[in-house]
């Protein structure tokens, strides 16, 4: 019986795989983490009350997705020259939240999970209270991926720290420079698994490989002077 729950539970993943239409977010490249961009020109404080990190997870194959937000804390973006030449801010991990309207089961409470992604099963926050990205380069795109967020113009590399860890992603965005003020506005995939967060990555127990280990990450830093 245990045996033909387990082909059952593959088979919904496949299945799941198969029409997975929730995915919008192109996976970043990964690295090392990088020297940080050298903060010169002229400093922008992030506006935190208009800045956000909009994020969404999934069951495998897009299965039961979940979504949310999380306050950025504070951060700054440095403009020379009327181009974005260096920035950073920082994310309040304790601020997650989940939109109750991803939770459709009727067992299942936002609040609870809320406390499971706060917990050591994946973000630890009690030990790590902040996560952060400094941006390590800034280049021209000359062509968006398809699944890029709408008006990308740049390519921006940075450090993200979560769970303690650093790795440097890369991903289009769009960068406006505008009357001393500056944003950034991106949406990309990352593996958690590249932070050490592996709760719900063993395939061999089904209940939870059908966990991704994918998280879309959607950015929308504001500047101003």
């Amino acid at each position: 019986m245990k045996k033909l729950s387990v082909i059952a539970l593959v088979a919904v993943g496949l299945l799941a795989a198969s029409c997975n239409k929730d995915k919008t977010a192109e996976t970043a490249a990964t690295t090392t983490e990088q020297k940080v961009a050298e903060g010169t020109g002229e400093v922008l404080s992030v506006d935190v009350a208009t800045s956000v990190v909009n994020w969404k997870a999934f069951h495998k194959g897009g299965f039961a997705p979940r979504w949310g937000t999380i306050s950025v804390k504070s951060g700054e973006l440095n403009v020379e020259g009327g181009q974005l030449a260096a920035g950073n801010f920082i994310i309040d991990m304790s601020s997650i939240k989940v939109d109750p309207a991803s939770v459709t089961e009727k067992d299942k409470k936002p609040a609870d999970l809320e406390a499971h992604l706060k917990n050591p099963d994946f973000f630890d926050v009690a030990k790590n209270p902040t996560s952060d990205f400094k941006i390590t380069s800034i280049a021209d795109l000359k062509e968006a991926p398809k699944d890029a967020v709408a008006g990308a113009n740049k390519t921006v590399s940075g450090n993200l720290t979560l769970s303690g860890k650093t790795v440097n992603v890369t991903f289009p965005a769009k960068v406006d420079v505008v009357d001393n003020s500056a944003s950034i506005q991106a949406k990309f995939t990352v593996n958690r698994a590249d932070w050490g967060i592996k709760f719900g990555t063993d395939e061999a127990d089904p209940a939870e490989w059908m966990i991704s280990k994918d998280i879309e990450i959607a950015v929308d830093v504001k500047a101003k002077k």
